[in-house]
């Protein structure tokens, strides 16, 4: 770690490359325009149980991001600081409806829809209950998560280009990875979900939620 540390200023990203969470965390780093060291964690090594990492995050979650004597493990807490530190481009807007209408959809996707099937649910529901039961488990919680907030932004009525207006939010950066790993893992029938699917092309064709895909990080497989 003495090595990391030695650049200056520079922060410091532990991620992995098909961390839904992790994707967000470097949306929102590339929005804001800010540098960083990315330090791999193989989930599927165990690596987030060595202990260096856990004297990061006790939770043995990705991603965590290291700022000089901060220490964030959370990519909700990660996006909120770097608003803080990086006002500019705002993630939030002043509008208070608007703003609580991108915690709502940031909050619907961090705790009603990806954490019931992470990997370690899901590895869970096929040990106790029978192999492949995952599956159908995963397509659930997204589709009732989906229809959620496909109806919140057709209600309120402010969708623009992005979800909550013309400008990219707080409410784009945890749709857009959820909203990538529905279509690519998990074959969501997104056709049930218009708006969804159009900002999905609109995250695609950004260049900041493009440089943040998967596939674009170092420790993806060459073939991913």
């Amino acid at each position: 770690m003495a090595e990391a540390e030695a650049t200056a200023g520079r922060l410091r990203l532990y991620s992995y490359w098909r961390s839904s969470c992790s994707h967000r965390a470097r949306i929102a780093l590339n929005l804001k325009g800010v540098e960083y060291e990315y330090k791999a964690v193989n989930l599927l090594k165990g690596e987030q149980s060595d202990p260096e990492f856990v004297k990061l995050n006790p939770m043995k979650f990705v991603p965590a991001l290291v700022d000089g004597d901060s220490v964030i493990g959370d990519s909700y807490a990660i996006a909120l600081y770097l608003e803080d530190k990086y006002p500019e481009p705002p993630l939030l807007p002043h509008d208070l409806q608007k703003k609580a209408l991108n915690h709502q959809i940031a909050s619907i996707v961090a705790s009603g829809i990806q954490p019931l099937h992470n990997l370690t649910v899901l590895r869970f529901i096929d040990q106790k209950v029978g192999a492949g039961e995952s599956v159908l488990w995963t397509q659930q919680q997204i589709e009732r998560g989906f229809t959620a907030i496909e109806s919140l932004i057709q209600l309120k009525g402010c969708a623009g280009k992005y979800a909550t207006g013309d400008e990219v939010q707080l409410a784009d950066v945890f749709l857009a990875p959820q909203i990538y790993a529905a279509i690519e893992r998990t074959k969501i029938d997104m056709s049930n979900y218009p708006i969804l699917a159009r900002l999905h092309s609109e995250y695609m064709a950004h260049p900041a939620f493009e440089a943040a895909l998967p596939r674009r990080q170092p420790d993806a497989p060459s073939s991913s």
